[in-house]
């Protein structure tokens, strides 16, 4: 049954467009100048309030209604992540009622949609981010790429941390590396020596590409700044050289990093700090990580941890 926009007596069939989701698009477009696409989006989610309205006044809908029909639409398979961006919508569409359409209460308002279930980050097993990084060949496309791999998996950087980086940046004496990350925040992280030697090889040859117009330290053949879909299409084809299965980007060598360096230390506050997380909620999601690790290993060693093949 469709839905009116009053609520006095004598229930009317919406129309195919509803007015007010009308007057609200034209909004979106010609107050708040959002782009046709975003528009349309809105659009969908106050559609989807009027079909679960049905025959219920937008005027008279109160919170606990929404919350059930949030609550249909979770049950029926919707993430939270979905919720929270149709909650929004409607809360906004709510918004302009209010102020618009003479409408005396948001119902949307102090309403949360259900937590996401947080999805873990995918990382290498030490092997084969060893086999990922261990590049062969001795280019100077193949130098480069090593040099990148290497550090990137040695020190945790983000993708945009190291396409920032310039020479000055590291420090070969204190085997470390200068990164300014997200607020403009500055942390030293350690070099490992493997990154070093890789680093040492790429400088030796980074002059044959330097035209001296890019001062960041790993280039293109042409002598610029590496773009992030430079490094992530070259380390997606080194992966499948490589012989890994799957997907392989530059923050997966991140996820790597953090969770190999808290398999073996267990220090959480210092795997923080190198990775530049504000929170340390944020980094304990590699005990996750870590905790999967070793239940794959006591699977694999435990000899009671794998049930016995039944008599026949």
């Amino acid at each position: 049954m469709a839905v009116q926009d009053k609520p006095s007596a004598g229930k009317e069939e919406v129309p195919p467009e509803h007015p007010f989701v009308r007057a609200f698009l034209s909004h979106l477009v010609r107050e708040r100048r959002l782009s046709a696409h975003t528009a349309k989006g809105y659009g969908h989610d106050a559609r989807v309030l009027l079909e679960l309205a049905q025959e219920l006044s937008l005027h008279d809908l109160q919170a606990h209604q929404i919350r059930r029909f949030i609550a249909h639409l979770h049950a029926g398979g919707l993430g939270g992540k979905s919720l929270a961006r149709m909650l929004s919508a409607w809360r906004g569409f709510f918004n302009y009622l209010v102020r618009d359409h003479g409408f005396i209460h948001n119902p949307c308002v102090g309403l949360r949609p259900p937590r996401s279930s947080k999805s873990l980050p995918k990382a290498l097993s030490p092997d084969e981010a060893v086999r990922l990084v261990t590049l062969p060949g001795d280019d100077v496309l193949a130098v480069r790429d090593r040099a990148m791999f290497e550090l990137l998996y040695s020190s945790g950087l983000r993708l945009s941390e190291l396409i920032a980086l310039t020479h000055d940046d590291l420090s070969f004496v204190d085997a470390t590396v200068r990164v300014i990350g997200k607020g403009s925040k500055t942390r030293v992280v350690p070099v490992g020596s493997a990154a070093l030697q890789a680093l040492r090889a790429w400088l030796e040859v980074r002059e044959l590409w330097h035209s001296g117009s890019a001062a960041t330290l790993f280039l293109s053949p042409r002598g610029r700044a590496m773009s992030p879909r430079v490094v992530q299409s070259r380390l997606k084809a080194w992966g499948i050289k490589q012989g890994l299965a799957g997907h392989v980007h530059p923050h997966m060598l991140r996820h790597s990093f953090a969770s190999h360096v808290l398999q073996s230390s267990g220090d959480l506050r210092a795997v923080q700090e190198m990775l530049g997380h504000a929170s340390i909620s944020t980094t304990q999601i590699y005990t996750h990580l870590d905790f999967q690790y070793l239940a794959k290993v006591y699977d694999q060693a435990h000899p009671r941890a794998k049930r016995k093949p039944a008599k026949a």
